[in-house]
């Protein structure tokens, strides 16, 4: 009872202070520019229409605005000026503790003749790229406080989207229509990232802790399918992140202690005289603060991380960005620090230590050039390492010896540069070019059969080489189309892949959206993969992998958008997909690479002799029901209905590893206003999933006994299915407002109907027995942060 208890008493000292206060106002502020060329527009008209009496005033010579005096709630903003679309947002949520700063990027009118009627659309609808014109989903980063049991992480946000799944309870893979989370692409603020959390292995893209931090994330896009020309080295989709600024006028700051750990962040100009600022974040695993202090919570993760973002601007130099992410983690997993019963074998049993490193850091310029030119370039750095010990015991030999080690670290130096040119309003050409330097370093070893086998050994440099150019036309305000092209290249076995795209949307009423994108996507395999050492009858070596060529997915996406009402809508889309050059093995024809990619190790992918004989399909219709928050509340309905399959170096169809066939989600919430100023705020969040379950392949334990190392039954290969996945999860929580700070504290309550979800499967090598680990049915969590 202690948990409820507690929350109680929160909700008493948080609610006791609410009543017969005086209105607490803030400000709202920002900038208002062309999304084309990204120039401030003089002269804009800003208001808050819901206020009495109303607040507004116009933007100055370069864009800025502010309204000062705004009371403490929701309100909507609405800007507009002479040529372009209205901008109109609702439920914009101002606070005590920060102003609120915005950016508003209006988009230029298209006028036929005799045309006189300017149709708005809703900036919720809107991507931050407006290339992505098929399979887009914007989000804010609202949204990722708000859904129940994404724990404060955009990916798990983003597994609520139609087309989407996750692998496992304990990992955030992103699962993209039937494909592997390994064909994801993560972008934060244009720098390419392989993986960005905590315990991440090399060639995945999950983990169970982002390291990316929600509080520093600006409003981004979740692209699904046919994607831009500028995108590339990415099979399923892109996850463009963006950070925002930080507030350039005034010091703010936070702390908060919860699931992600003990956080404190702050933002701030670097001089009242200059329009400079930063933005930071530094978090610590909230676990290992409490060991220390003699609170036993059983196996300790330990991991930190750090974001941040400095922007400097200048009229005459343009805008400087400087990014950066950094996350380090270690766990050890010792049997030898359990009773027996609790070994992972009931004979033997495992000492296992992981780690994973990050460190991000780019630089990039942007400036508008005379004659419509906008010129962005670019220059970053990546590190990545994994290192992995396990050692073994047993009854029979206490003393533990070490059985398999690895350690894997990739560097890649990037530049790049993009050239936007504004020829008219109904024209926009981007073209670009993209390097990255890679260097690698793989080293790693097994005991099986009385003697250490080398997977991967390697230390070598090569380049990805990357050019598109891309072309928008806006014949009117009805129509859009783009084309565009992306080429690859890669130095390592002189391998080109030209990529064509298409899009087009077309709104035969303001309520009504057709589009329609088909396209090439093209990636290269996980890099650590063309270093497998494939071993020869003579005991030589050779790198058998190394010639795989990029592997591609051909689609064609078709959808329907109804905007109800502005706050309301419905979406359809149906998308075929047909994958090619995907690595297959001759000698074990039920093996594809596509299979794999949510695991916290990958040493069962480490097979050599590939050849990009493998094709593959995916098939689906998407529903969605989205009802934006407004009136205080909020619901999403998604469902999707999907077929994922594979053929093998055999040409024999088979269920892809993520072929669950179906998944539905529902989410919704709703906001009580409390105390009599309503500076108080209760928010209850529920969210149900219920999603179809995965094939695998089974164990086979003969052989796996036989030959002392674990070997999969592929004469079976992705015929079982793992059960229904079901899972509720309910969050409330507490907002209150005031002078100077806001506190605010939630739960976050998740339960799993099905507790046969199996999260862990191993298979004892001396018995055949195969040990399943399931994860808890209930799992309660909670958060509080204060803001000043």
């Amino acid at each position: 009872m202690r948990p409820y208890l507690t929350f109680l008493f929160v909700y008493v000292m948080f609610i006791s202070g609410l009543m017969g206060q005086e209105i607490l106002r803030q400000s709202i502020r920002g900038v208002v520019i062309d999304q084309q060329t990204q120039t401030g527009l003089p002269g804009a008209t800003i208001l808050i229409p819901d206020t009495d009496p109303i607040i507004g005033t116009s933007s100055d010579a370069n864009g800025h605005f502010k309204l000062s005096g705004v009371p403490i709630g929701r309100h909507e903003l609405k800007v507009t000026y002479i040529g372009y679309k209205t901008y109109q947002i609702k439920d914009l949520l101002v606070t005590s503790s920060k102003e609120l700063v915005i950016l508003v990027e209006l988009e230029p009118q298209v006028i036929e003749a005799g045309e006189v009627v300017i149709t708005a659309e809703s900036p919720k609808t809107l991507p931050v790229n407006r290339m992505a014109l098929v399979s887009v989903k914007p989000f804010t980063i609202e949204e990722t406080y708000r859904f129940a049991g994404t724990y404060n992480d955009p990916a798990r946000m983003a597994a609520q989207f139609a087309g989407v799944t996750s692998g496992i309870d304990n990992r955030n893979d992103i699962i993209i229509r039937g494909n592997s989370p390994m064909g994801l692409q993560w972008r934060v603020d244009g720098i390419e990232i392989p993986n960005p959390n905590h315990f991440g292995a090399l060639g995945t893209s999950g983990g169970p802790v982002t390291i990316l931090n929600n509080n520093l994330m600006g409003n981004s896009d979740f692209i699904t399918g046919v994607y831009p020309a500028e995108y590339s080295n990415a099979l399923s989709g892109v996850f463009d992140a963006r950070m925002r600024n930080g507030n350039n006028e005034h010091h703010e700051h936070w702390f908060q202690v919860g699931w992600n750990g003990l956080e404190f962040g702050t933002e701030g100009p670097f001089s009242k005289k200059h329009t400079s600022s930063y933005l930071l974040s530094y978090r610590y695993s909230l676990l290992a603060l409490l060991k220390p202090l003699g609170i036993d919570v059983g196996v300790v993760p330990k991991y930190q991380d750090l974001n941040f973002r400095l922007v400097f601007s200048n009229r005459q130099y343009g805008t400087f960005t400087i990014t950066g992410i950094g996350g380090i983690s270690y766990i050890e997993l010792f049997d030898e620090r359990k009773t027996q019963n609790e070994w992972t074998f009931l004979t033997h049993g495992e000492n296992i230590s992981n780690g994973s490193d990050l460190y991000a850091l780019g630089v990039a310029h942007q400036i508008p050039v005379s004659g419509g030119w906008m010129v962005k370039s670019g220059l970053s750095f990546v590190g990545s390492k994994v290192y992995t010990k396990v050692d073994s015991f047993s009854l029979a030999q206490p003393v533990s010896f070490n059985k398999a080690g690895e350690l894997s670290q990739e560097y890649k130096v990037s530049g790049n540069i993009k050239a936007r040119y504004i020829w008219n309003k109904k024209n926009t050409i981007e073209t670009g070019l993209l390097c990255d330097l890679f260097q690698v370093q793989y080293a790693d070893s097994l005991y099986a059969r009385q003697r250490y086998k080398v997977n991967t050994h390697a230390d070598r440099v090569f380049s990805l080489i990357r050019g598109f150019a891309q072309w928008k036309n806006t014949p009117n305000d009805q129509v859009e189309a783009s084309l565009g092209i992306n080429i690859q290249y890669l130095t390592l076995n002189q391998t080109w892949s030209p990529e064509p795209r298409l899009a087009l949307n077309w709104r035969p009423g303001e309520k009504h959206t057709l589009s329609l994108g088909a396209g090439i996507m093209g990636q290269m395999q996980p890099r650590i993969m063309y270093f497998v050492v494939s071993r020869q009858p003579d005991s030589s070596s050779t790198l058998s992998n190394l010639s795989l060529r990029i592997s591609k997915n051909a689609q064609v996406v078709a959808g329907y958008d109804y905007l109800i009402n502005e706050n309301l809508h419905v979406k359809a889309e149906a998308y075929y997909q047909y994958l090619y050059h995907l690595p297959v093995k001759k000698t074990l024809p039920a093996y594809c690479m596509i299979n794999y990619g949510h695991d916290f190790f990958i040493h069962r992918e480490y097979t050599d002799s590939l050849v990009n004989k493998g094709t593959g399909e995916n098939y689906g219709l998407e529903l969605t029901m989205e009802k934006f928050f407004h009136r205080n509340y909020y619901f999403l309905v998604s469902a999707s209905l999907y077929h994922s399959t594979y053929f093998g170096y055999d040409s024999k169809q088979r269920n892809t590893a993520f072929n669950g066939n179906y998944v539905l989600n529902a989410l919704g919430g709703y906001e009580f206003r409390v105390g009599k100023r309503k500076w108080g705020i209760l928010s209850f969040d529920l969210r149900a999933t219920w999603a179809g379950g995965n094939p695998y392949v089974p164990w086979n334990s003969t052989q796996t006994v036989a030959a002392g190392t674990e070997i999969l039954d592929w004469e079976r290969a992705y015929q079982a299915r793992y059960p229904d996945y079901k899972r509720v999860s309910l969050r409330f929580g507490i907002k209150r407002n005031k002078p100077g700070y806001t506190l605010s504290f939630f739960v976050d309550l998740q339960y799993r109907t099905n507790y046969t979800n199996v999260y862990l499967e191993r298979i004892d090598v001396t018995t055949g027995e195969i040990r399943k680990f399931f994860k808890m049915g209930f799992f309660p969590m909670g958060n509080w942060r204060i803001e000043f």
